[in-house]
């Protein structure tokens, strides 16, 4: 009983042993993906991936070599990554030789794609860097090295377009375009020194040509301005003696002129002194005579005008008559004519209104008549000068037209008991293949299959077999 109650202790004692260990091990197989990575976890029946954003970011890692719960797994990274070309041989279209650094940056987008593509993430940043450099090298060879280097991020954009398609393929997509970082020579290559050579004389000969003009321009500038200071100078000077010259002369004239003057004035005083000495001998004689005419004279002049005031009076009178109907027949001819102009005047008016009214009309109407046929005639013109556009529209009735094809086909296949198995390269290669069987072209390929066979040691027995079937048959 002793012995038996001791092995029973052993045995349980190795069981909770066996138990613990068994514990901890399956407590070690627990994994907690980290925040950047996702592990894609391929199980007998399923794929499925782990990490943030995921359903689970935990599992147990089961050893691949258990049955049934055996697993392997394939860690990525979920964070952004870099593929660098740091020297990167390259040609151009004349196939010149030089040196490109690229850095290109993606991040995984499905991750059971590239787990599918990949056995880790050393592998699939390899096949990137291939891809990147098919890429570079594909564009770079299409251009010279000038516009290479004058066009960096137009090539950057080109390097991801060429690139776009493929990583689809290995669940990757790009975050940005890709960088053409610098270009250099390569070994034993001296292009692109020389073409910054060539620049860089450039650019200082246009330097120096744009120094020497303003240099120039300034000294004429100087030139012109030290001229016109003289000019303006002498032409003070000129007008100042001018001036001058002309005062002095306007002086010495009026000072002779005052003088003759003088000598007039003192030469009419002497004859004036002699005329008053005269005057006073003759006219004291005179005076007598002259009174007495004067008397008979003054009472004519009184009859006179007393006549002329009469004839004046009748005179102003009979005009003062006429000037009044003058007057007055004038006013009735203004005021008829007036009347007439008037009515003439609204006449017309009323006639341009009515002619304005059908003018609008008529050009409201054209206008109406005629916008769609220049809306038309706009897109005409429109789809005839933009080539682009032209041909989006042949592609879409291309695209009609075989989408028409294929349905037709599909139909007559449909009743058509055949079986073929196609390797085409694409769903319409295909159905194109087994419309061939109906043809010459058809019967051709079918020869040529049967004489690739018998070229062989298996296909010579399977046409035997073939050739033994059809005797048999006859027989």
């Amino acid at each position: 009983m002793l012995g038996l109650s001791l092995f029973l202790l052993i045995g349980l004692a190795v069981v909770a042993l066996v138990g613990a260990a068994s514990f901890a091990w399956i407590l070690g197989l627990r994994r907690v993906v980290p925040v950047n990575e996702v592990h894609i976890v391929q199980t007998r029946k399923d794929t499925v991936s782990y990490g943030k954003g995921f359903a689970s970011n935990t599992y147990y890692e089961w050893p691949s070599r258990l049955p049934l719960v055996g697993l392997t797994r394939v860690t990525l990274p979920v964070s952004n990554f870099a593929i660098d070309l740091p020297e990167y041989a390259a040609y151009d279209k004349e196939r010149v030789p030089f040196l490109v650094h690229v850095m290109a940056f993606f991040r995984i987008s499905d991750s059971n794609t590239a787990a599918q593509r990949v056995a880790s993430f050393e592998e699939l940043k390899e096949q990137l860097t291939a891809i990147v450099q098919g890429s570079v090298r594909t564009v770079l060879a299409a251009h010279e090295i000038d516009q290479i280097m004058l066009d960096r991020s137009r090539f950057g954009e080109a390097f991801t377009k060429e690139v776009q398609p493929q990583l689809a393929s290995w669940g990757v997509e790009a975050i940005k375009n890709i960088e053409l970082m610098d270009i250099r020579d390569a070994k034993e290559s001296d292009v692109i020194q020389n073409i910054m050579a060539k620049r860089t004389s450039g650019i200082a000969r246009e330097s120096r040509l744009v120094v020497a003009d303003n240099s120039r321009q300034a000294e004429m500038a100087e030139i012109a301005a030290k001229r016109e200071v003289e000019m303006s100078r002498q032409q003070a000077a000129e007008q100042v003696g001018l001036r001058t010259a002309e005062k002095d002369k306007n002086v010495g004239v009026a000072n002779e002129q005052a003088s003759q003057q003088v000598k007039v004035q003192q030469r009419e005083t002497a004859a004036k002194e002699m005329d008053v000495v005269q005057v006073k001998t003759v006219r004291g004689a005179e005076i007598n005579r002259e009174a007495a005419v004067i008397a008979a004279a003054q009472a004519k002049d009184v009859a006179l005008v007393n006549a002329d005031a009469a004839k004046q009076v009748a005179v102003v009178s009979a005009e003062a008559n006429k000037q009044v109907a003058i007057v007055s027949a004038e006013g009735q001819k203004q005021q008829t004519v007036l009347t007439a102009e008037g009515q003439l005047e609204a006449a017309k008016r009323n006639a341009e209104g009515i002619a304005a009214e059908g003018n609008a009309k008529g050009s409201a109407e054209t206008a109406i008549l005629m916008a769609p046929v220049d809306a038309q005639i706009k897109l005409a013109e429109k789809i005839g000068s933009d080539k682009g556009y032209q041909e989006y529209l042949l592609g879409v009735r291309n695209i009609e037209a075989a989408q028409a094809v294929g349905i037709a086909q599909a139909e007559a296949l449909k009743s058509a008991d055949v079986k073929v198995i196609s390797n085409a390269g694409s769903p319409g290669k295909g159905l194109s293949s087994v419309m061939d069987l109906f043809s010459a072209d058809g019967g051709t390929a079918v020869a040529s299959m049967l004489e690739a066979l018998a070229q062989s040691a298996e296909g010579k027995k399977l046409l035997s077999k073939f050739a033994a079937g059809k005797d048999d048959a006859t027989a």
